[in-house]
């Protein structure tokens, strides 16, 4: 996969993501270089995945909350990641962990906590925190 490969488009609409892994490439590449901030939060209330266990649909947020050391995420990029997870299996707390570590291969944050809130589906809410650095 070519560098160019590796952006989004500046207009229209975005493409459908193939995978969580390509998707973090691009992470990767959209990240652009830190400012004088001590942190950054990004709140993605829209945030759906797939039950592994019953192939039903989760709905929740995702809370991302970082120092950034020299690079920031995109929240373009963010959000064309996010939505990689809309029909990938897996369950709340490995979400949060591979959503962190991503995070952490894209960026290098000082510092870094990621936040998935399941909505409530059975009676059940949940709630997993990954923290990093």
């Amino acid at each position: 996969m070519t560098s160019h490969e590796l952006r989004l488009p500046r207009t229209g609409p975005l493409p459908r993501p193939k995978n969580p892994a390509e998707a973090r490439e691009i992470l990767k590449a959209e990240a652009f270089p830190a400012p004088d901030v001590q942190s950054v939060t990004l709140t993605a209330t829209e945030f759906t995945a797939i039950c592994p266990k019953t192939g039903q649909p989760d709905f929740g947020s995702v809370v991302i909350e970082y120092t950034p050391a020299k690079r920031c995420l995109e929240s373009k990029a963010l959000k064309f990641y996010l939505w990689s997870y809309r029909d990938e299996g897996a369950f709340c707390e490995s979400l949060a962990a591979r959503i962190a570590d991503d995070i952490v291969y894209a960026i290098a944050p000082k510092a870094l906590t990621v936040q998935v809130n399941q909505n409530v589906r059975g009676g059940i809410a949940l709630f997993a925190m990954a923290v990093r650095g």
